[in-house]
C-alpha cells in the first residue's frame, strides 16, 4: 500500500474509532447514570439509541449520494461537528424529550459518518482499488470498543455522564474534525460506470435479485452482530459459564474480529470478496452448533468463531458491493443496501432479548438459522466470470 494511502487509512481509521466510540458504544457505559439522573428507565435510554439507528438508516442513502458527488472530506468533516452537537445536546438534556432530541441528532451523524460513509469515501478516492484501504480502516476502528468503553468509564468517573459527553464532544471537534480534514479532496467529476476499467466493471444496472440478496445478507448479519453485542454475556451465563468466564470469553470477541480482519488483509485478499463472505457466514452457525452440543466447554470456540466471522463480514459490507457493482454510484447504493440492516439493527437488542428470555440457549437455533440463510443468499449470488480473485 503506497505511503499516501497508508496515511489516509491511518487518519480515517482513527477518526472512525472516535466516531464509533462516542456513538455506538456510548449507551453501554452511560445508560445507567443517564437513566438515574433524567428520571427514565434504562430501556428508555436504549429506545432513544434505537431511534438514532432508525434515523441513520434513513439518512444513509442521502449521505452516500453526497459523497458520490463531492467526496468524503466535506461530508465527514460536517459529521464530526454534528456528532459534537449531538453529544453537547445530550449533556444538556433535562428529561426524555431532550434525550430523544439529542439521539436524533446523533442518528443523523451516524448515518453520515460511520463505516458506510468511510467506505464510500475510500471508493470515491480509489475506485475499484479501495479494498485494501477498506480493510485497513476496519482494522484500526475495530478497537473502538477497546478504546471507547474504558475512556467513557474514566470520563464518567471523573466528571459524571454529562462531563463524559462534553469530553467526547471536545474530542470530536479538536481531534476528529482535523483528522477528517486531512482526507484528500476527491476529483471534481463523480465516478461513473463508464470510467471503470472494462475488465473490472460489472453491469451498469445490477440485477434486482442480486441487490435484494445482498441487502438480506447485510440485514441478517447486522441483526446477529448487534444481538450478540447486546446479549452475549447473558447468553453465556445461561449456557453455564461462570461469571469470571463470561467476562473473559466475551472479551475474546473483539480480538477475534481483529484476527478475522487480519486474515482478510492477508490470505483472503487473494480471494474474491464473495468467497470470503461465504466462509465468514459459516462461522457463527458453526460456533452456535458447538455451543448447543457441548455447552460451557465450547464457550471460547463460539466467541472466537462468531468474532472472526463478524470481523470478515464487516469488511464484506464494503468490498462486496464494490466487487459486484463497481464504484459508480457506490455511496448511494451502499446507503440503500444498508437501510434494511440499520432497521434490523435497531430492533435486534429488543427482539433477541425477548427470544432469549423465552427460549434460553435454544435461541441459538434462531441466530444460526438466520446466518445460514445469509450463506444461502451468498451462494445464490453468481461469482463474476471475469475473475475469481481480486489483487
Amino acid at each position: 500500500m503506497p505511503a499516501s494511502r497508508q496515511r489516509v487509512v491511518a487518519t480515517l481509521g482513527s477518526a472512525q474509532t472516535l466516531a464509533w466510540a462516542s456513538s455506538y458504544y456510548l449507551p453501554a457505559m452511560l445508560a445507567r447514570p443517564m437513566a438515574g439522573e433524567l428520571g427514565v428507565s434504562q430501556p428508555t435510554v436504549f429506545a432513544a439509541f434505537s431511534l438514532a439507528l432508525v434515523v441513520s438508516a434513513l439518512v444513509g442513502p442521502h449521505s452516500g449520494r453526497r459523497i458520490d458527488r463531492w467526496g468524503g472530506r466535506p461530508v465527514l468533516m460536517a459529521t464530526s461537528v454534528l456528532f459534537a452537537a449531538g453529544l453537547a445536546a445530550m449533556a444538556l438534556a433535562n428529561g426524555p424529550v431532550g434525550l430523544f432530541a439529542a439521539w436524533l441528532l446523533m442518528g443523523i451523524a451516524m448515518g453520515s459518518g460511520l463505516y458506510e460513509a468511510a467506505f464510500a469515501s475510500l471508493v470515491r478516492l480509489y475506485g475499484h482499488d479501495a479494498r485494501g484501504a477498506i480493510t485497513g480502516i476496519t482494522l484500526i476502528a475495530g478497537f473502538a470498543s477497546t478504546v471507547g468503553w474504558p475512556l467513557t468509564a474514566a470520563l464518567e468517573h471523573a466528571w459524571g455522564w454529562r462531563g463524559a459527553c462534553w469530553g467526547w464532544a471536545a474530542l470530536l471537534l479538536f481531534l476528529g474534525l482535523p483528522l477528517n480534514a486531512l482526507l484528500p479532496r476527491a476529483d471534481a467529476a463523480p465516478l461513473s460506470v463508464s470510467a471503470i476499467a472494462p475488465e473490472a466493471a460489472p453491469d451498469a444496472s445490477p440485477p434486482v435479485s442480486t441487490v435484494a440478496l445482498l441487502a438480506w445478507v447485510f440485514a441478517v448479519t447486522w441483526f446477529i452482530s448487534t444481538a450478540m453485542a447486546a446479549h452475549l454475556p447473558g447468553l453465556l451465563a445461561i449456557v453455564g459459564a461462570t461469571p469470571a468466564a463470561v467476562i473473559a470469553f466475551s472479551a475474546l470477541v473483539g480480538p477475534a474480529q481483529v484476527a478475522g480482519r487480519l486474515l482478510e488483509f492477508g490470505l483472503l485478499r487473494h480471494w474474491h470478496p464473495l468467497l470470503s463472505a461465504r466462509l465468514a457466514a459459516l462461522l457463527h452457525p458453526l460456533g452456535a452448533i458447538l455451543l448447543l452440543a457441548l455447552g460451557a466447554p465450547a464457550v471460547a470456540a463460539f466467541a472466537l468463531l462468531h468474532g472472526a466471522g463478524n470481523g470478515i463480514l464487516t469488511i464484506a459490507k464494503g468490498t462486496l458491493p464494490l466487487a459486484l457493482f463497481g464504484p459508480g454510484g457506490y455511496g448511494h447504493r451502499q446507503g440503500l443496501l444498508m437501510l434494511p440492516a440499520r432497521l434490523g439493527q435497531a430492533l435486534s437488542p429488543w427482539l433477541f432479548g425477548l427470544l432469549l428470555a423465552e427460549l434460553g440457549t435454544q435461541v441459538l437455533w434462531c441466530s444460526a438459522g438466520l446466518a445460514l440463510s445469509a450463506l444461502a443468499a451468498l451462494l445464490l449470488i453468481r461469482l463474476p466470470s471475469t475473475t475469481t480473485t481480486v489483487p
